[in-house]
């Protein structure tokens, strides 16, 4: 059986992976990556607690699937707003996107 520690080691690694993608980027769709893993990362910390906590309850499998379900709504609408703003402005830079400024 493999201790609750290495996965909590695992899901801080992927954790730091995407705050690394998410802070040294700019390309639009790499900080979404980005983001995607810190999502990872906290589902693994959500079934690595499920599963030494209380295994006989299936709660935190559900958790985790609806978790799952959060992150591809995120990244769907994500992608379709980075395609959005391509189509707009011809670019996934993030310093170039300045849809904001008058």
């Amino acid at each position: 059986m493999i201790p609750l520690s290495w996965y909590l080691t695992l899901a801080a690694g992927l954790f730091c992976i995407g705050v690394y993608g998410v802070l040294a980027r700019k390309n639009a769709i790499s900080i979404l990556m980005g983001i995607e893993l810190m999502v990872n990362a906290a589902i693994v910390n959500l079934v690595a607690f499920w599963r030494y906590r209380n295994p006989d309850n299936i709660s935190g499998q559900v958790f985790a699937i609806v978790v799952f379900a959060v992150a591809a709504a995120l990244a769907s609408v994500g992608l379709a707003l980075i395609i959005s703003i391509y189509r707009r402005r011809s670019t996934v830079v993030a310093e170039d996107i300045n849809l904001l400024k008058w």
